[in-house]
């Protein structure tokens, strides 16, 4: 691979990254409430919804520093505030808890709550912008770019991941995704923490 311009250490970043916002985004651990959301409005147009989050991811991603700028704030100090949400969401899928709430009632279109908040909620813009603190921007860019394709498969398959996994397939996925979140959250709090000092 270090032929085609990446090295064994950009692999580990890359792959990092990605698992990283596969397990904030849980698109596994919102089954329950896609196939809910699937019972009220029908079926789900997961090309529609994958754009437009994938589009919220991007302008966040390009965008939001600049957002930071103009409010006072750099992109460090996010990053720590970020940590902590990272850290909540990652006990949100430990403990069984919620924190942070969804908007279940979805009448509307699959745009809400599907794309957002569900997929590219607060947590997840949190987390790109934490990420580019810690993490190349092109690694932060491959990462999105596979989770979407992720994204785009799970919301064509949910049927068919509902009978493979079950309910407690479901629980052991957000369970272990929550660990990787938590020991994510700890690394990005401490090496942010000390460029305020």
């Amino acid at each position: 691979m270090e032929g085609f311009g990446f090295s064994k250490l950009e692999i580990s970043e890359i792959i990092t990254v990605t698992f990283t916002l596969f397990a904030v985004i849980d698109v596994l651990g919102a089954l329950p409430i896609l196939i809910s959301i699937k019972k009220k409005i029908g079926d789900i147009n997961a090309l529609q919804a994958t754009l437009v989050s994938g589009g919220l991811m991007l302008f966040f991603f390009l965008i939001g520093e600049n957002m930071l700028e103009f409010m006072g704030l750099d992109i460090k100090s996010f990053a720590i505030a970020g940590s902590i949400v990272i850290f909540i969401l990652g006990l949100e899928m430990i403990l069984g808890l919620e924190f942070f709430k969804h908007d279940k009632d979805a009448r509307t279109s699959t745009l809400i709550p599907v794309a957002f908040p569900l997929i590219a909620g607060s947590g997840t813009l949190t987390t790109i912008m934490s990420l580019k603190a810690a993490y190349q921007y092109y690694s932060i860019l491959i990462a999105i770019f596979i989770n979407l394709i992720i994204i785009f498969i799970t919301l064509k398959s949910i049927n068919f991941l509902e009978r493979i996994l079950g309910p407690s397939g479901i629980s052991v996925v957000r369970k272990f995704f929550g660990v990787i979140l938590l020991a994510i959250a700890v690394k990005i709090f401490r090496n942010n923490i000390g460029v305020l000092k």
